[in-house]
C-alpha cells in the first residue's frame, strides 16, 4: 500500500540530523519500532503543533468525578 513515488518525494525534503539522545530512551524507542527517526519525527510535529497530550498509561489523567453539590440541592 505504500506508494513508491510519495516515498521518494518525501525523502527528497529530508535532511539528515545528528542528536545525543539516552541509551535508555533510545532502547524504548527501538523496543517499538527499526526506525526510530520516524518516531522521533512524529513526537517533533506534535511538539510544534503543541499537542501535549500522551497516549500511554503513566501520563493519563484521571477524569475527576463532579463535586457533590451541599446537602439540600439533589443530594437529599
Amino acid at each position: 500500500m505504500t506508494d513508491p513515488t510519495s516515498s521518494s518525494e518525501r525523502s527528497k525534503h529530508q535532511v539528515e540530523v545528528s542528536i545525543h539522545l539516552d541509551s535508555d530512551l533510545l532502547e524504548q524507542i527501538e523496543h517499538l519500532t527499526n526506525d526510530p527517526s520516524k518516531i522521533i519525527e512524529t513526537a517533533i510535529r506534535q511538539w510544534l503543533r503543541g499537542e501535549t497530550q500522551r497516549d500511554d498509561e503513566l501520563s493519563r489523567r484521571l477524569q475527576r468525578n463532579p463535586p457533590v453539590p451541599p446537602r439540600g440541592e439533589w443530594n437529599d
